[in-house]
């Protein structure tokens, strides 16, 4: 059943991720090649410090045309509380995760490093295998 399959072996391993350094314009740019709809952002020893989403984005654009304000760094327009997944969590986690909020994917951490990033596309993928 679907608690018997874990998100490790669903998610994507290397995700995509980004510094809180990184500028917003470059961060948006690599969200928009890789047709992705945000991506976590971690620190230099790789522990998960946010999450930038497109939203993050389209936030960011709406302040530089309303105030002409630039960009920034990733680190002042990302998203701080951000809900994980553990690399050890069932897939019926995941799947109540993504039918109870909006999100279109988690984060996953082990020992609050990022390990890997769970799209509600992966949960499918999963269901799919039990059909």
């Amino acid at each position: 059943m679907l608690k018997s399959l874990l998100v490790k072996d669903y998610m994507t391993a290397d995700p995509l991720a980004f510094k809180p350094e990184m500028d917003v314009l470059t961060a948006v740019h690599q969200l928009l090649e890789h047709r992705l709809t945000g991506a976590p952002v971690v620190d230099a020893e790789g522990k998960l410090v946010g999450f930038f989403s497109e939203k993050d984005g389209l936030k960011v654009a709406l302040n530089a045309s309303y105030y002409e304000q630039p960009g920034g760094p990733v680190g002042q327009h990302m998203t701080v509380q951000v809900k994980t997944l553990s690399d050890t969590s069932s897939m019926a986690d995941a799947v109540e995760l993504f039918v109870a909020h909006h999100y279109h994917c988690y984060p996953v951490v082990a020992d609050g490093r990022l390990v890997g990033q769970l799209s509600r596309t992966d949960a499918l993928k999963a269901l799919e295998k039990l059909w």
